[in-house]
């Protein structure tokens, strides 16, 4: 049986795979992995540690040079996504009369248009983009959770992104750095963590995930998913793409899948309306619907943003735009070895 075979296929499927099998385990036997021991700690609630494992694998196959490229691309990406959901928030707040857009709440529209999965965004990258592509999630993870919501929502002046929270989203990434770039062995040793990693993460932000909650938010979920994968995913590729020209680099650097990548919502933002109601009481009436629209944009988009990433791949390699080109051509100002590129699944 050719089973790996099968799964890569799929357009991010070793990724997509996984956490969909994950969710329909949660949808419809809830309680299966809720069994304690190993079982639990790994395929219920072992995302995170997981996920850290990752960071730090990937963060020793970046070599030096590539660093420049990491941050450009991240804070591209991070800015673009959020100026898209801001304003279409704004839009809904204030020029509908309902102070909604579709049905759908500020609060839900920030909550979701301005997070993203990173773990889905790294598998992504991995299989259609470079190493600096990869390594932009060290900075695109800022938007994990509420904070930007937050910030965005100024609830109750609580809008602030602790300094402990930054440094516990890149110290993986940092560490794993520095010792790949001081032992070239290490590198070789870490590689194969960013890969094989990837399905052991998956499942359980996918056990995180109930389908149910995508026929509760019904349409509105559904649009608001759309509405993450075309309007924040354009902006972030939109302002990669403008960054690429103000950067006067030839046609075939202008690499823009990390923006794709990065047009989806993340598990853990359904759980950014509750936190937010938390700081501001004005909030909680709409909590509840809110947080199941937020759950239907996770669905719709961790089915739609592999498709996403997968279209804009051809249409750049058919532009002769291609990302492992970008990255090669990246001018190597340090002693360090280059390692060789990511092989694409």
């Amino acid at each position: 049986m050719n089973i790996l075979g099968a799964i890569e296929k799929v357009p991010g499927g070793i990724m997509v795979i996984p956490l969909l099998m994950g969710a329909t385990v949660n949808t419809f036997f809830p309680g299966l992995l809720e069994i304690g021991g190993f079982t639990q700690a790994l395929f219920k609630e072992g995302a995170l540690p997981v996920i850290g494992a990752f960071l730090f694998c990937m963060g020793a196959q970046i070599p030096i040079r590539a660093t420049g490229p990491i941050a450009e691309k991240g804070f591209a990406i991070l800015i673009g996504k959020l100026i898209a959901g801001v304003l279409v928030a704004l839009i809904a707040a204030f020029l509908m009369p309902s102070g909604t857009l579709l049905a759908l709440s500020p609060l839900a529209i920030v909550a979701a248009m301005t997070n993203s999965n990173s773990g889905m965004y790294v598998a992504l990258t991995e299989q259609f983009g470079n190493k600096t592509d990869t390594g932009a999630v060290s900075v695109i993870s800022l938007n994990d959770g509420p904070f930007l919501t937050l910030l965005v929502l100024g609830a109750a002046g609580l809008a602030s992104i602790p300094l402990l929270t930054f440094i516990g989203v890149v110290a993986p990434v940092l560490l794993g750095f520095i010792l790949g770039n001081l032992d070239e062995n290490l590198r070789r040793f870490l590689a194969p963590g960013q890969r094989i990693l990837i399905p052991f993460f998956a499942f359980p932000l996918g056990a995180g995930i109930d389908f149910k909650t995508l026929i509760e938010a019904g349409l509105p979920g559904v649009l608001l998913g759309l509405l993450t994968l075309v309007v924040s995913g354009g902006g972030a590729m939109l302002l990669l793409a403008l960054v690429h020209r103000v950067r006067r680099r030839p046609h075939y650097r202008r690499n823009i899948i990390s923006g794709a990548c990065e047009s989806s919502t993340a598990g853990a933002a359904v759980a950014t309306p509750a936190v937010v109601a938390a700081a501001d009481p004005a909030y909680r009436a709409i909590e509840a619907t809110a947080t199941a629209q937020v759950a239907g944009s996770t669905v719709t988009t961790a089915i739609l943003t592999p498709v996403l990433a997968l279209l804009v791949y051809r249409w750049q390699m058919k532009r002769g735009i291609d990302p492992q080109q970008e990255f090669e051509d990246e001018p190597d100002t340090s002693t360090a070895p280059a390692t060789e590129p990511l092989t694409r699944s």
